[in-house]
C-alpha cells in the first residue's frame, strides 16, 4: 500500500499512528492465518480489565477475526488461542469475506436487483383489511 494512504486512512488496515502505538503500548500475542496481528496491552491501571485489539491485515472487517480469537478479545480466556487450538477439521470450510453490499451479495428472489418479481401469495393468506 502508498504510504501516503497508510498515513490518512484506517479502513486499509492500520495507520502508521495506530501502528506505532500498539508497539509502544500494546504487546504483540499472535498472528492468525489471515495474517491479522493481536495485542494486549503491556500495562493495566488497577481494577482494570487487560485492553486487547487487532490489527488487520487488509480491509477492516470484523467478519474476518475467527472465532477463537473474537472470544480472546472479548476476554473468554486469558490464553492465546493458537496455544490449545484442535487439528482443522477436513469438514470445516475455509474463510469466505462478507458479501454484503458487492455484487455477490444474496439476493433472494423478489429483491429489487434480481427484476422485483415474485411468487403470488397463495394458500391461506389473507390480506389484513380494518374493516374486517
Amino acid at each position: 500500500m502508498n504510504p501516503l494512504a497508510k498515513i490518512f486512512t484506517w479502513w486499509n488496515g492500520a495507520t502508521i499512528g495506530t501502528m506505532l502505538w500498539s508497539s509502544r503500548n500494546g504487546e504483540h500475542v499472535g498472528t492468525d492465518a489471515q495474517g491479522n496481528k493481536y495485542y494486549r496491552s503491556k500495562k493495566k491501571g488497577e481494577g482494570q480489565r487487560e485492553r486487547r485489539w487487532v490489527i488487520y491485515e487488509g480491509a477492516n472487517d470484523a467478519s474476518r477475526v475467527p472465532a477463537e480469537w473474537h472470544g480472546w478479545l472479548h476476554g473468554s480466556g486469558d490464553d492465546v488461542p493458537e496455544s490449545f487450538l484442535p487439528a482443522p477439521r477436513i469438514w470445516e470450510a475455509d474463510y469466505t469475506p462478507n458479501a454484503t453490499g458487492t455484487g455477490n451479495a444474496y439476493r433472494p428472489q423478489g429483491a429489487l436487483e434480481r427484476g422485483g418479481k415474485r411468487a403470488r401469495a397463495v394458500g391461506d393468506y389473507e390480506a389484513w383489511s380494518p374493516d374486517a
